[in-house]
């Protein structure tokens, strides 16, 4: 692991699995590190190389105080923040890989810098219309940074086919189907690692990816968007509406949408050899 400075004096933590020739970028998503994309890590074709940051108040990233409106918390200088990293490791061109709001981050990446990922293969994503959050919906948020019982029965929601179903209910603890497993354990250590994000991430993402929401986020520049992207979306996906995922589909010049029955929002967790196959299948020998 390392670290590269970006934007306002910030470092962003990062580390790299496989040694191939081929360079993708993973883009995590809200609330979580570079780490989520571990388990797939272990599983990669053997020509590429991945390379995961933390978002700028995530995992080992530094966790600048958030301004007026969290306005250095934005999605635009997250992306701005990636190609800053990239730039700082010499990585040109390369493809992308994504989890949830790193869709959204994606999609900025790919508009301020046209041609430079061919390929993005996004899981489960933030749409680029963004995601709306009413008052509800921000107070989840305030009431998982406040309590870590919290924070894991929500997170449990991103990954519901890890759990037994009959313990997702509300005021239950979730409990894991097999609670002695490496992945029970690997899951613990990244829900305490969320308990250490800014409030620039815990507030901020929600605040912005609402504010996109209602003017259209990015819905009008969809056709910019030319890389080859596979969307991946989970069946049984709790934060992703199906619709905003075909409508993405059918938005984007060059996308195709793949409905994975038996998972949920996050198949890097739930299924990571199944993750590691679209993976390998979309970016293998992709040449750059």
């Amino acid at each position: 692991m390392g670290h590269v400075n970006v934007g306002e004096g910030v470092r962003l933590a990062w580390r790299a699995w496989g040694e191939g020739s081929t360079t993708v970028a993973f883009i995590h998503g809200n609330l979580a590190s570079k780490e989520w994309f571990e388990l797939v890590a272990r599983r990669l074709p053997r020509d590429l190389r991945v390379i995961g940051f933390d978002w700028r108040g995530c995992g080992d990233s530094d966790r600048p105080e958030p301004g007026p409106n969290y306005a250095n918390y934005a999605m635009e200088r997250h992306a701005a923040d990636m190609l800053e990293g990239l730039d700082a490791l010499g990585v040109g061109r390369c493809h992308l890989i994504t989890h949830s709001t790193g869709g959204y981050i994606a999609a900025l990446m790919e508009l301020a810098a046209p041609g430079r990922f061919p390929r993005i293969l996004d899981l489960d994503p933030v749409s680029p219309k963004g995601m709306a959050f009413d008052a509800a919906g921000r107070a989840v948020f305030e009431a998982m940074k406040s309590a870590k019982a919290v924070t894991r029965a929500v997170m449990a929601s991103a990954a519901p086919t890890l759990f037994d179903p009959s313990s997702l209910t509300q005021g239950r603890a979730p409990a894991f189907l097999d609670p002695k497993s490496e992945l029970a354990r690997f899951y613990d250590r990244i829900v305490d690692q969320t308990f250490g994000v800014s409030d620039g991430v815990w507030l901020g993402t929600p605040f912005h990816l609402d504010r996109a929401s209602a003017t259209g986020g990015l819905t009008a520049r969809m056709g910019e968007m030319k890389a080859e992207r596979l969307i991946v979306w989970g069946e049984q996906d709790l934060w992703i509406p199906q619709a905003d995922v075909e409508a993405m589909a059918a938005g984007l010049p060059n996308a195709r949408l793949v409905k994975v029955p038996g998972v949920g929002h996050s198949m890097n967790l739930e299924a990571p050899d199944l993750f590691a196959g679209f993976v390998g299948a979309h970016l293998g020998g992709a040449a750059l």
